[in-house]
């Protein structure tokens, strides 16, 4: 048997929803924990999604309603595999050249270039306009004739966005960073699905721990001539003079996971380290590219 609970959520709440394993230390099987916009006319209405494969307990019900803005509903889902479920309902998402799909979704339309990321991650599938942003962003560099040999994504997640340019840059040698071990964990798992191969080498990928550019790896790699930080405005904005010190002249640095209201000072952050603004994205989210 599994079972799924429904909780009423803000966007927000929704975009925050954090990773099973930290809602629920300890336990040896977590939810999958799914955010979902039901209605895009009501932008602010979402909801989050969690679905175990035995029966919530009272203190697993409370942790996931402190989460949310409203009572958790409780449905039996029979003998379906919860997991499944999970993916079911998540739409395939074009952007650029790209199509990013769960295992339910299988069968890229001719001409994409198709990832498959799990639906437990929902927000590193593309689902979160920053993810989509960022792709798009990457499909119109390359379109637009740029081409890059050293590249590192900082704050990878699932690993979607540097797969996505060592598609686009197949020769190049890229390096794929995050904070949470757990991450890279995915992020490795992730490219064996995509059939990603993991290296040093040209055309290859190396993860790895680090905090923000706090790492030899990514110190004995740099400077680079493409660099990726889909995070936070904050911690880009700190980020700023180490990032800008990682690219070469005429390197480029996509920038995303920004509100519309914040893109001008993250803006700001960039140019005061030299940095020249080559696209500012539109819409609630908007992605950045910068140039040195």
């Amino acid at each position: 048997m599994s079972w799924r609970v429904t909780i009423p959520c803000s966007r927000a709440q929704g975009e925050s929803i954090t990773d099973a394993d930290e809602l629920f230390p300890g336990t040896e099987n977590p939810p999958v924990l799914v955010a979902d916009e039901p209605d895009a006319a009501k932008p602010d209405e979402w909801f989050i999604h969690a679905y175990f494969d035995h029966q919530p307990r009272h203190e697993e019900l409370e942790s996931l309603a402190r989460f949310g803005a409203g009572e958790p509903r409780l449905e039996q889902l029979g003998e379906a595999d919860w997991v499944t479920m999970s993916q079911a309902g998540l739409q395939p998402i074009r952007a650029g050249r790209f199509y990013v799909h769960t295992p339910m979704h299988r069968g890229a339309p001719p001409g994409t270039i198709p990832f498959e990321i799990d639906a437990s991650l929902a927000f590193g599938t593309g689902q979160h306009a920053t993810t989509a942003g960022c792709l798009a962003a990457l499909d119109r560099l390359e379109s637009g004739g740029a081409r890059f040999a050293n590249i590192a994504d900082i704050g990878t997640g699932t690993g979607l966005l540097v797969f996505a340019a060592l598609a686009l840059w197949p020769d190049a040698r890229c390096i794929a960073t995050d904070v949470d071990a757990v991450a890279i964990d995915v992020a490795r798992d992730n490219a064996a699905i995509n059939h990603v191969a993991l290296g040093h080498g040209c055309g290859e990928l190396l993860l790895a721990i680090a905090d923000g550019v706090d790492s030899p790896m990514l110190a004995a790699r740099a400077p680079f001539d493409l660099l990726i930080a889909n995070i936070l405005a904050g911690p880009l904005i700190e980020l700023a003079p180490d990032l800008a010190k990682s690219l070469v002249p005429g390197g480029r640095i996509v920038l995303a996971g920004l509100l519309d209201s914040q893109a001008d000072g993250v803006i700001r952050g960039y140019e005061a380290q030299g940095l020249k603004l080559r696209e500012r994205g539109d819409g609630e989210w908007p992605v950045v590219v910068m140039a040195a």
